[in-house]
């Protein structure tokens, strides 16, 4: 009995550390201005190459799999030792502090870096309605010029790896190893959450929900790649992934930057200008409107309460990170596209509606 009191102080003693450290990581994160940076360029980028490489030995995605093992191994301890409270109690209290401490020095820290959109030359700033409606077309013409209709699934984690490689020869603090992405094989589990990838900090692997209309994928591997180099933000990680789907060389990875960077310029266009949004979307070819149909389609099947908490939980983990507008921090990825398009076109200042 002696022995097994030990043990169940040993081990719970050990979470309590891991929760100490994670604690101490969050805190020089959030008091240190350069703490973020420097440890996703030093510290991070090494742990993708060494952790991030050994679970993409693994041909499903790890962190689903063992999310479904924990759970298992959770219920058939607490059956089996459910009346010794106190070996229950310390192996909860281990589990957290390890989840705690991946959590922190394989994610958390780096919501602190400094962001991408400060490594860019991007006058980010209010822009007119004119401005978006020209961005706008020029979207609705890239759409049209790209769309293709060839399955190319078996080779998309491949050419997204491609792609933010390709991008990381331009920008520095894209450049680095990219584990393999990898499909969520029971996809419901996302697509309930209304969710169309995630980044696990605990195996540091990019998974995507396989099961979204196709022209989503490509993107949504870049975006979820982007975390794998400590770009956080939620808004920042879409306009990676526009960049780099924009940026390469494959047909149907430039569609799905330009559709998805078409949706969310156009979905803004549509609360200022709905007769130029609506003349906009009579211009798209027949394939995107259909493939923007069944996106619809695709997500409002899985609309509910589910789907409202999932929201509301992201809404929180996103404050808590410092990103103090929560889940409405998408809608900067407008503001971002805008400054690269100005930039990139030489666009003159718009006129003065607002």
């Amino acid at each position: 009995m002696e022995k097994s009191t030990k043990h169940n102080r040993l081990i719970a003693c050990s979470g309590l550390a891991l929760l100490i450290l994670a604690a101490a990581g969050q805190l020089a994160a959030r008091n240190f201005k350069s703490f973020g940076s420097w440890y996703a360029v030093h510290v991070y980028s090494v742990i993708v190459s060494a952790v991030g490489r050994f679970w993409g030995l693994v041909p499903v995605s790890a962190s689903e799999m063992g999310l479904y093992a924990l759970g298992l191994v959770t219920v058939w301890y607490v059956a089996r030792r459910g009346k010794d409270w106190k070996a229950v109690a310390s192996r909860a209290v281990f589990v957290t502090g390890a989840a705690a401490f991946l959590y922190t020095y394989q994610c958390g820290i780096n919501y602190y870096r400094q962001p991408f959109s400060g490594e860019l030359n991007l006058e980010v700033r209010e822009s007119s309605v004119q401005e978006l409606a020209e961005l706008c077309r020029y979207l609705t013409e890239k759409v049209n010029e790209t769309a293709d209709e060839t399955p190319y699934e078996y080779r998309w984690t491949q050419w997204g790896r491609e792609a933010m490689g390709n991008l990381g020869e331009i920008y520095p603090g894209l450049s680095g190893y990219y584990p393999r992405p990898k499909p969520v094989t029971v996809s419901w589990v996302l697509s309930v959450q209304q969710l169309s990838g995630i980044y696990s900090p605990f195996t540091v692997e990019a998974n995507y929900n396989r099961e979204m209309t196709s022209y989503n994928i490509p993107h949504t591997i870049c975006h979820e790649l982007s975390h794998l180099r400590g770009y956080m933000r939620e808004d920042e990680a879409n306009f990676i992934g526009y960049l780099a789907c924009i940026g390469s060389e494959r047909q149907c990875f430039q569609y799905s930057g330009y559709l998805t960077g078409w949706v969310y310029a156009a979905n803004a266009l549509a609360g200022q200008d709905m007769e130029t949004y609506r003349e906009l979307y009579q211009s798209l070819l027949s394939q995107a409107q259909e493939d923007l149909r069944a996106n619809n389609e695709f997500w409002n099947r899985y609309e509910g309460k589910v789907a409202e908490v999932s929201n509301q939980m992201n809404d929180v983990y996103l404050k808590i990170n410092d990103q103090e507008e929560g889940v409405r921090t998408y809608g900067r990825m407008v503001d971002l596209m805008l400054a690269h398009y100005r930039q990139e076109h030489g666009q003159a200042a718009a006129g003065e509606e607002k």
